[in-house]
């Protein structure tokens, strides 16, 4: 299998493979697991291949386990340091402990707090792209980013990056200090960047687009086809998206895109992940299993001539999914 090709994200000289890969299923999480039971050693056996790929991004946050994950990946890469690209992420209120408040937390104090405590986890002395994983409604943008800049000053952060943030939120922050990447969800499933106009916005400004779950957290898989197909302590059971209904509805949509799928000689998955990256975004579709590694990469050699995106723009259009994408916490 060939390796897979290395892009600049932003404007900024980082480097990445066009494909990441999401490390998030392979930790518990707040609301139980989100792609059922994990294993570290099959996780770093993951991290490994992937390398040998050439996927070089491994994203992370502070929040997967919680912490969970950031100590898992330092396992991963000991003595390999200088081989990847480690993207973590703070911004949800955690303790010491890891239990969330349900509030997220960009003050400069709890920005230094949380990258102290993600390098000692990663067992390294400085992070690649550090993330505001959520915006603190209650502090300003200009307080959270001023902050992470002295982290790339001081040589603990090389670049830094927002997630799920608006357009306004994302000029202001650039305006203190280049944002290298904005992460947020992106794929056939959900296309709100579009219809936002932040994908746009980020080509204004040589921001990176870097989407997630694009695959739709493994929906467009095609390999689920029952609410029962998720495990008991799998979290996809409490988001909208996939509850009752709207799973019927969106499974109609998956349906007809393996239909699609199978007129290419290809896969439902490979085809999202193709799609996506023909939007010139690097994307970090998630795993921890191997074989899905493998096929998520080989995904990055197919090329879709614009009348085949035509016709997944008409097969799967903007607002067809049904469902919001998280459930609600107030």
């Amino acid at each position: 299998m060939n390796t897979i090709k290395q892009v600049a994200l932003g404007s900024q000289g980082l480097q990445v493979s066009v494909e990441g890969l999401g490390c998030m299923g392979m930790s518990p999480a707040p609301m139980g697991t989100i792609y059922g039971p994990t294993d570290d050693e099959q996780s770093i056996e993951t991290i490994h291949r992937a390398h040998e790929l050439g996927v070089t991004m491994l994203d992370t946050a502070d929040v997967y386990g919680p912490f969970h994950n950031e100590e898992l990946i330092g396992r991963a890469i000991a003595n390999r340091r200088d081989q990847f690209v480690i993207a973590t992420k703070f911004g949800f209120n955690l303790d010491d402990k890891g239990n969330w408040d349900f509030h997220f937390n960009g003050r400069p104090d709890y920005v230094r707090k949380s990258i102290e405590g993600s390098l000692r986890r990663l067992k390294t002395d400085y992070v690649d792209l550090y993330y505001l994983h959520r915006l603190d409604p209650n502090t300003p943008i200009e307080d959270t980013v001023g902050a992470m800049s002295r982290l790339v000053t001081e040589g603990k952060v090389r670049y830094i990056g927002l997630s799920e943030v608006d357009a306004d939120t994302l000029r202001r922050g650039h305006a203190v200090h280049p944002i290298t990447a904005l992460q947020t969800e992106y794929s056939l499933f959900d296309r709100s960047v579009e219809e936002t106009g932040m994908l746009q916005l980020c080509r204004e400004l040589g921001v990176g687009f870097v989407a997630y779950s694009p695959l739709g957290r493994g929906f467009l898989s095609g390999e689920i086809k029952s609410p029962d197909d998720f495990a008991p302590d799998d979290s996809r059971r409490y988001f909208p998206r996939y509850m009752g209904e709207n799973f019927y509805k969106n499974l109609e949509l998956v349906e007809k895109l393996k239909s699609w799928a199978a007129t290419k000689n290809t896969t439902p998955a490979q085809l999202a992940l193709a799609w996506v990256l023909a939007q010139d975004v690097v994307c970090i579709p998630g795993t921890k299993r191997r074989t899905y590694l493998e096929a998520n990469v080989a995904a990055a050699a197919l090329t879709l001539s614009p009348s085949e995106l035509a016709e997944l723009d008409a097969l799967l259009p903007i607002g067809s999914t049904a469902g919001v994408a998280y459930p609600s916490f107030s």
